[in-house]
């Protein structure tokens, strides 16, 4: 067995999802429609494929013990020029998301890692294209606003093609996986590139 890389987010869900995936193709970003709008809980992860099972697992205990939590996108903000990124601000939900990040890469699992910089949960929606464009994201969505009931997050896989799939959903309260759902308009991730066994 190869590796694969994984990451796990909270997918912002339809039509809020879209519409951001749509507004970050609008402003030139090539990965728009490789990458469904989400919140990072776990960064891009290289891991041994063999290990999916554990992870699985491990992720379904840590949804069944979290519970629904309220999240709210309110305005944008820039890691430039630390890092070439335009987001739309988490105002709501950030400690949620910051207690269920330390406890996927807690030492104890099977996924394990640092972090290059400090967690600050956000949803990307410009990603080192033009300074221009990326001024363009910063202004056009300053007044963009979403809100929702957090229930579950996903873990996804990269392809080789460089898009992010869903591989499933694991639902706060049960553990329960949820089978990937549909893509985000415009996007090729239409399918799970594999069911990973709980």
């Amino acid at each position: 067995m190869g590796t694969v890389t994984l990451g796990v987010s909270i997918a912002v869900p339809e039509p809020h999802g879209s519409r951001l995936q749509e507004r970050r193709a609008s402003f030139g970003d090539p990965a728009a429609h490789g990458i469904p709008t989400h919140v990072t809980l776990l960064p891009p992860t290289e891991v041994a494929e063999e290990r999916l099972p554990e992870i699985a697992a491990h992720l379904a205990g840590i949804a069944a013990g979290s519970e629904p939590f309220p999240m709210r996108l309110e305005g944008t903000g820039t890691f430039r020029p630390l890092s070439p990124v335009v987001f739309v601000q988490l105002v709501e939900g950030a400690s949620g998301c910051d207690r269920l990040q330390e406890r996927v890469r807690d030492a104890s699992g099977p996924v394990t890692r640092e972090l290059q910089f400090p967690y600050h949960p956000h949803v990307t929606v410009a990603h080192g294209i033009a300074e221009e464009a990326m001024d363009r994201a910063f202004t056009e969505l300053a007044g963009y606003e979403a809100e929702w009931l957090c229930r579950s997050f996903a873990l996804y896989e990269q392809g080789p093609d460089g898009v992010w799939r869903k591989l499933c959903d694991y639902e706060f309260g049960s553990g329960r996986t949820v089978s990937a759902v549909p893509a985000q308009c415009g996007s090729p991730a239409e399918a799970p590139a594999t069911t990973p066994a709980v």
